[in-house]
């Protein structure tokens, strides 16, 4: 099982709080992001782990040569910012497998990714999106789907009393993915989800795990909290 983490985000609205650190670097409880990361992928039997770093990427290395880990760690950079979709793309490249799992370097979803790609194989899916259900919520666009669980839609970010949201873990089918005529700079999730959308391909995978994105304050905090529980 092949992960790719998107771990070159500059984390401008937690600046204040975390100051010069790159967000998958933010300490939580006197340990980066990206050991509980670590953490729940070593649970999950990953195999392999690409990262896709940029902005402060030595100090990302800097800590990745302190771990031991049971799976191989590898890593491409950004020399420039490509977008989510540009980072998923380089990082691709490298990987071994048909169907690779990609996670936000500043999000926990603790969705079973053997299940997750499993429910990608079965469907025969380009792209399969973890999601999540959520409750009065502005922050997130919401992910529609149809009886067979294929997405739909995406709609736009605005007030939504109940919906389902992308959990930031996906499972892409590297062929599918590299057979579209994509700039080296893109959005993921505009350029390709939202602009491919209607081929009827991408698929939702909804379960009601633990759910945590660090890209503000309050949810950053929140983590603090929360992580003592989980990581024990």
């Amino acid at each position: 099982m092949e992960c790719i983490v998107l771990a070159g985000g500059l984390g401008t609205r937690l600046k204040d709080t975390i100051g010069g650190y790159p967000k998958c670097m933010a300490p939580i409880n006197e340990k980066p992001f990206l050991h509980y990361l670590f953490d729940y992928l070593e649970l999950q039997q990953c195999t392999r782990v690409i990262l896709s770093l940029g902005y402060q990427h030595e100090a990302v290395l800097e800590w990745v040569s302190t771990q031991k880990r049971p799976f191989i760690i590898d890593y491409v950079i950004e020399q420039e910012p490509l977008g989510t979709g540009g980072a998923i793309q380089l990082a691709i490249n490298k990987a071994r497998t048909e169907n690779i799992i990609v996670l936000n370097g500043d999000t926990l979803f603790q969705v079973s990714l053997r299940q997750l790609l499993e429910f990608h194989t079965t469907n025969k899916a380009d792209t399969t999106l973890a999601l999540k259900e959520m409750k009065n919520f502005n922050r997130y666009g919401t992910v529609i789907l149809d009886e067979n669980r294929r997405i739909t839609n995406f709609e736009e970010k605005k007030q939504t009393d109940q919906g389902l949201i992308n959990g930031g873990v996906y499972v892409i089918n590297k062929k599918a993915f590299l057979a579209k005529s994509l700039p080296q700079k893109f959005s993921f999730e505009k350029d390709y989800l939202e602009a491919y959308v209607n081929e009827g391909k991408f698929y939702g995978y909804k379960r009601y795990a633990y759910f945590i994105d660090i890209g503000i304050p309050a949810d950053y905090e929140q983590a603090k909290e929360d992580f003592k529980k989980l990581f024990k």
